[in-house]
């Protein structure tokens, strides 16, 4: 069922369809997530890219593009780059018309990202579809720390150490189960799969769960799990699901799609 039209009273459907309004509001904006269309891996060699003036290479921790026509770079003031274009720590974006370009990093590695207001995917999005809100779908969970690294495979099939943090453990209809997750300012990240993916639901979602009180209580609220950037644009590259937090029961709560 789709839930993106709000119309009750109810304190908890009235704060998930803000929610859900805001999370629409921010995939559509000019340089949102849907506005993605180019993430290039880039190397010490120059090279041209797709609509792009000029080259772009990596330079250290920087990506430089040059060769370039006075004013076909500015930084996103207006202000004309002259000479070379350089994304840093201190320069994080510049613009190619309407376009936004942005540095993005791992492991190491440079690439730099395209994101044009004008893309097919950024103005076809229409909706994002989502299961009705429950108040059953928000389980208290308890959080067991337990730090391990491990190998997390990314969307685009690249694999990666990364740390996770503990365990969320919390029943469902009196099954018990866990997600493992990964402690920041925010909350504890969770990426899991469930039942739903690829007849219902998009492949995998990301949920996010409030920090643990004292004794490790916090709360899984699944009518707040979310699209992952890549749902908007293939060319992001999104962790995929750990084994074990792919749930063999179906999650019929949050977002399920993007509609175009």
């Amino acid at each position: 069922m789709n839930a993106a039209v709000a119309g009750t009273q109810d304190p908890f459907a009235a704060s998930w369809h803000d929610w859900q309004r805001q999370r629409l509001a921010a995939a559509t904006e000019p340089h949102g997530p849907a506005a993605l269309t180019l993430t290039a891996w880039l190397s010490e060699e120059p090279r041209e890219l797709p609509a792009l003036p000029g080259t772009w290479r990596a330079a250290g921790t920087s990506i430089v593009g040059s060769g370039f026509a006075p004013g076909e770079i500015t930084l996103p003031g207006g202000e004309a780059v002259t000479g070379e274009a350089v994304l840093d720590d201190g320069v994080t974006e510049l613009r190619a018309g309407e376009r936004a370009l942005r540095r993005f990093e791992r492991d190491g590695s440079l690439a730099l990202r395209i994101f044009d207001p004008a893309s097919p995917g950024r103005l076809g999005l229409r909706a994002i579809e989502a299961y009705d809100p429950e108040p059953r779908w928000r389980l208290g969970a308890r959080f067991e720390p337990g730090e391990q690294r491990r190998e997390i495979e990314l969307a685009d099939g690249y694999r990666r150490t990364a740390a996770t943090s503990g365990s969320l453990a919390f029943e469902l209809d009196g099954e018990p189960l866990r997600l493992t997750g990964t402690v920041g300012p925010a909350g504890i990240s969770v990426v899991f799969g469930d039942a739903t993916n690829g007849v219902e639901s998009y492949g995998f979602r990301f949920l996010t769960v409030p920090l643990p009180d004292d004794e490790g209580r916090t709360v899984v609220d699944f009518t707040r799990a979310y699209l992952p950037p890549c749902a908007f644009s293939d060319q992001f590259v999104c962790p995929l699901p750990v084994a074990e937090n792919r749930l063999a029961v179906p999650i019929r709560a949050g977002e399920r799609v993007v509609l175009r």
